[in-house]
């Protein structure tokens, strides 16, 4: 089989196969010379195919475009396979020659005329492939969205648990020491109400000895003051 008129693309005729519904494929002739070519389509199964243009003329060096329409189909075949054949002749015609001069009698073989033929089959193709998805991408899509969901939760759960009254150790050691010195505080403040009042009745009663208070007054409060300052550093620290 020679092909030295036309170029047929694609070398095979696909369709796409959807049940219940028309689908078509297309073909593209391409004239390699520098003539007028004349072109005609047959088929193996001419009632389940519909052919725009059947017949026509391919201009030198120019193209054409075959639409070629299947009949909705009922039921799958097995595999997706067709046996449906297709068969394009093509011949050198005179220029000027248009596709109403076209008739059968151009296309029989005789001797001194170059009648080429080209055929090519039918395969069904799916009418919406998925699209699928690597492996690999998935398992890496899902490992980032769990890092993900993990970073979001993380914050959540760290104050779920500062809200719980959950403290670290040298959090509590401290907490625990500034209640120690303000119940000490407290006590000896106590005290030294109590040692005021006291020193109240002393002055009261020793109001003809001044002297006598004063030195009784004055170690007191310098020994209350350092023994505060010696609890306040110890609470620093």
């Amino acid at each position: 089989m020679s092909n030295t008129l036309l170029r047929i693309y694609p070398s095979e005729l696909k369709i796409p196969f959807e049940l219940n519904r028309q689908n078509s494929g297309i073909l593209e002739l391409t004239n390699k010379t520098d003539h007028h070519v004349a072109f005609k389509v047959k088929t193996t199964n001419p009632r389940k195919y519909s052919v725009r243009p059947t017949t026509g003329i391919v201009l030198p060096r120019g193209s054409c475009g075959i639409t070629i329409s299947m009949q909705p189909p009922k039921e799958i075949p097995t595999d997706y396979h067709c046996k449906d054949k297709f068969l394009i002749q093509s011949v050198v015609v005179e220029d000027g020659t248009t596709q109403k001069d076209i008739h059968s009698d151009m296309f029989s073989k005789e001797a001194g005329k170059v009648v080429e033929e080209f055929k090519l089959r039918v395969v069904y193709i799916p009418a919406n492939p998925p699209s699928p998805v690597p492996e690999e991408e998935e398992d890496e899509i899902d490992s980032l969205d769990s890092d993900v969901d993990h970073e979001v939760q993380m914050p959540s759960t760290f104050d779920g648990a500062s809200r719980k009254g959950y403290t670290s150790g040298s959090q509590a050691s401290h907490d625990e020491g500034v209640s120690l010195t303000k119940a000490v505080l407290s006590k000896y403040v106590d005290e030294n109400q109590k040692l005021q009042q006291e020193l109240d009745l002393l002055k009261k009663k020793r109001s003809s000895s001044d002297g006598g208070f004063t030195a009784l007054f004055v170690p007191f409060v310098f020994a209350f003051f350092v023994f505060i300052g010696y609890l306040m550093a110890g609470s620093n620290v």
